[in-house]
């Protein structure tokens, strides 16, 4: 099958430095469409089959077949097929993903709750009217690593773009990008959320009894994430932390400021996380003061960089430079579908 479209799924506000990051990455792209959270790009040429969308702001991405729509669920559904069937994937579809574009940001009032049971609902529909029922695909699931997966993107309630892509990276087999995340009994803060996918990303190979700091562990959120995985945790942070989180063994409050704490504290820990509500400069800043006065050498790092500005969107391949410098080789970063104004970096030494 020939591809000449691509399809972004982005965070609603990020659609200018996604268009502005392709255009300097990839500037055979041209951008086609967009709606907040979705963005196609056109190529002039038909795109290899190795092609990779090199985007920090992508959550997830694949080759676009076109839009659909109508007055009806079934009639879309009947529609979708048949433009499957004039375009039909490299491969036999084993997954199929739905999931409508979002509106709004995590945590803000109109972040749809009732999409999932939405999607399920016209996940069922498709899986219905497909016309090969041999080997049904399954609906919404995680795709393994090399599977070929539909998606169908609700841009608006009667109007789904179709696309597909082959499953490869963590955030290829989740639909829409958006990792399953069991919530626990009582959700500290949104932290517990993005740092919880930010391992799942990342796929560092963190282990039960490893020792990790967190600069800026306030409430605890990411906190109780890392405990729940088995490690030996120091939150950094002079705001009180959650009850729960302080009365766990495996937990140790130093109540300061980064810079106010011996560096003894950083010394033996592997792994080093901040999320500090404060502009990426000020994070890098601090990090530089722990790996270059106290002597920290963890072996990976998983920052949240705050876009306090927009034009700071621009600066990341500096800033990955600079934690570069820091001697991680490999420095990776991605708008999480979690985060909101903000991006994770992730640097480790593989």
């Amino acid at each position: 099958m020939s591809a000449r479209f691509l399809f972004v799924i982005a965070q609603p506000g990020s659609e200018r430095p996604l268009k502005n990051e392709v255009a300097r990455e990839h500037p055979e792209l041209r951008f086609a469409f967009s709606r907040p959270g979705f963005v196609t790009f056109r190529s002039p040429d038909e795109m290899r089959r190795d092609f990779a969308l090199r985007s920090v702001f992508a959550r997830t991405w694949g080759y676009s077949l076109g839009k659909v729509g109508g007055t009806t669920d079934a009639h879309l559904a009947s529609d979708a097929w048949r433009l499957v069937g004039e375009q039909r994937p490299d491969g036999p579809i084993r997954h199929v993903h739905v999931w409508p574009r979002d509106r709004a940001l995590p945590g803000d009032e109109g972040y749809d709750g009732a999409a999932d049971a939405l999607a399920r609902t016209l996940g069922a529909l498709l899986l219905e009217q497909d016309p090969d029922r041999a080997e049904p695909p399954k609906v919404n699931s995680i795709a393994a690593a090399g599977d070929v997966v539909l998606d169908c993107v609700l841009v608006e309630r009667n109007e789904w773009w179709l696309g597909w892509h082959r499953a490869d990276a963590p955030e290829t087999r989740w639909p829409g990008g958006v990792p399953p995340i069991a919530l626990p009994a009582r959700l500290i803060s949104r932290a517990y959320l993005k740092i919880v996918e930010a391992l799942d990303w990342s796929e560092l190979p963190i282990a039960a009894g490893d020792r990790c700091v967190e600069i800026g562990s306030s409430p605890g959120g990411s906190c109780l994430a890392l405990l729940e995985r088995g490690l030996n945790v120091t939150g950094i942070d002079p705001a009180e932390m959650d009850a729960e989180v302080l009365a766990h063994p495996g937990f140790t409050h130093v109540r300061a400021r980064a810079k106010d704490v011996k560096r003894s504290v950083f010394r033996d820990c592997r792994w080093l996380v901040m999320d500090a509500n404060v502009a990426p400069n000020y994070t890098l800043d601090t990090l530089d003061g722990v790996l270059t006065q106290g002597g920290a050498r963890p072996e990976g790092l998983v920052l949240t960089l705050k876009l306090t500005d927009p034009k700071l969107a621009e600066k990341l391949p500096q800033i990955a430079d600079r934690i570069r410098r820091y001697g991680y080789r490999r420095v990776r970063m991605r708008q999480l579908a979690f985060n909101r104004q903000e991006v994770c970096a992730v640097a480790d030494r593989p």
